[in-house]
């Protein structure tokens, strides 16, 4: 048996101001590919995998056309090449990019793929929950489910559920389809932590779903709200075990929309969460380590990392009985200035990009504490290195900040420990994401997410859309 496998990840956010290209991609091909994509024990021995490409991006800006058009163009060529050999296709894409002048990137590579192989060719693919979804994008696929768990905990469970599925369909073809139900009800990721009420709940009601003979997969995704698209919003996908059942499917999937659409009120952000003044005066009053998330500069859903604000109100807070610590702000230049001197070394810098009044910069008299590369993250289950990270303190403060060259978030502990800073030396650390993460909350005392404004603003009221379906709750009263 032989598959072809690969992968395709962008969180497109369009409220920033740079474009994704090529270069912000990591990039793998051969048995790179395969080891990237984390399904090396996904698939039986008698398996061959044929690899195509590995891309991801994580979140950053619209995808511009021709980058694009490269990446799905080897995806395409390597089907081409190996088509007569083939019995399946496994992907693992995102569902939330955009591209220049196409759209989602994700529903583009799969029509496309279609083109090729037909209607009836096994395709399987994983996706992110918060990845949007479309008729006929998951018609085209033979199976589509996403991540159950939010943060992304369960995502080699998932590859691995997705694998055995194909693999059982080319080896006993049952003639199954994705089912999908558009839901008029848009969030954003920080209200849909799995953790939580209620996604608790529906993840509770979809595993017992499950448990019928008669439903091979049934997932709720939440959609992306950080680019306008005719597509946003949340969807359910479920596939029958055989097509017998495709009628019963159906019910199901019209009794799982139902059901979501009657918790829409419950949905909220997980956690404290308060304006940036209070969170600031709470973490003051608090003992032990508080961390503080720029739910506004979250790097997670496509921010640059760039902002300054929660810095300059700190700054202005004069905190002097709290050691601090910022991970990070993202300034390439402020970055390559200070990779240029020695550790010790005293400088004056003007950290942050200056290109808005979320980024103004701040002028700083830092001195170089350590210099290193965030390597060691475990964030979803792969290790990696993402950038050069330099730790400085600001003189006569008890402030240090982690400059980057990258947007990548900090989200463990082994991140900031690669520049020196462990998180039981400061009493608070601010960071660059919405909800907290697990590792965030099981060595913090409290994590509070403030409300700070920037490119992933949390009140979808604000952000302005001009393309989504209407109605669409909460926007509109329905």
């Amino acid at each position: 048996m032989k598959i072809l496998v690969g992968k395709f990840v962008l969180e497109a956010n369009e409220h920033i101001n740079t474009k994704c290209n090529l270069s912000n991609f990591s990039i793998k091909h051969g048995t790179d590919c395969i080891k990237g994509m984390m399904i090396e024990n996904a698939f039986d021995k008698d398996v061959e995998l044929i690899p195509s490409v590995y891309a991801d991006a994580a979140s950053n800006g619209v995808m511009d056309k021709a980058s694009f058009l490269y990446l799905e163009g080897i995806i395409l060529t390597t089907i081409k090449e190996n088509m007569k050999e083939l019995d399946g296709i496994f992907l693992h894409l995102h569902g939330a990019s955009e591209v220049e002048e196409l759209g989602s990137g994700d529903h583009h590579i799969l029509a496309e793929i279609r083109k090729i192989v037909g209607k009836y060719f096994p395709v399987a693919v994983v996706c992110d929950p918060h990845g949007n979804l479309s008729k006929e994008y998951v018609e085209n696929a033979t199976i589509i489910r996403s991540y159950r768990e939010s943060p992304h905990t369960d995502i080699k469970e998932t590859l691995a559920f997705v694998a055995k599925v194909l693999q059982d369909q080319i080896r006993k073809p049952t003639g199954i389809h994705s089912i999908y139900r558009k839901l008029p009800m848009i969030l954003g990721g920080e209200q849909s932590v799995s953790t939580d009420e209620p996604v608790k709940s529906i993840n509770k009601y979809l595993n017992l779903l499950e448990k019928d003979d008669r439903i091979l997969s049934c997932s709720w995704h939440v959609g992306y709200i950080r680019h306008d698209s005719e597509v946003a919003g949340c969807g359910i996908v479920v596939v029958p075990s055989k097509v017998e059942y495709t009628e019963y499917a159906n019910q199901i999937a019209d009794e799982i929309k139902e059901y979501v659409w009657n918790k829409r009120h419950e949905f909220h952000y997980t956690g404290l969460t308060l304006e940036t003044n209070e969170a600031i005066e709470r973490a003051r009053v608090t003992n032990g380590l508080v961390f503080i998330t720029d739910s506004g500069d979250n790097v997670t859903s496509g921010a640059t990392g760039e902002n300054t604000i929660l810095l300059r109100e700190i700054l202005n807070a004069k905190m002097n009985d709290k050691k601090i610590l910022f991970a990070s702000i993202h300034d390439k230049k402020s970055y390559y200035e200070l990779n240029n001197l020695r550790i010790g070394e005293i400088v004056d810098i003007d950290l942050g990009a200056n290109y808005d009044n979320n980024t103004l910069s701040v002028p700083l008299n830092v001195k170089i504490l350590a210099k290193g590369t965030q390597v060691g993250t475990k964030l979803f289950g792969e290790f990696g290195s993402f950038g050069g990270a330099i730790l400085v303190n600001v003189i006569n403060t008890n402030i240090n900040i982690i400059v980057t060259n990258t947007n990548h978030c900090f989200v463990e502990p082994e991140q900031t420990e690669c520049v020196g800073a462990k998180w039981e030396d400061y009493d608070i650390i601010c960071v660059k994401i919405g909800y907290a993460f697990p590792e965030i909350l099981k060595n913090s005392n409290l994590a509070i997410m403030a409300l700070t404004d920037g490119a992933t603003i949390q009140n979808t009221k604000k952000i302005g859309f001009k393309k989504i379906m209407r109605p669409m709750y909460p926007i509109d009263e329905i």
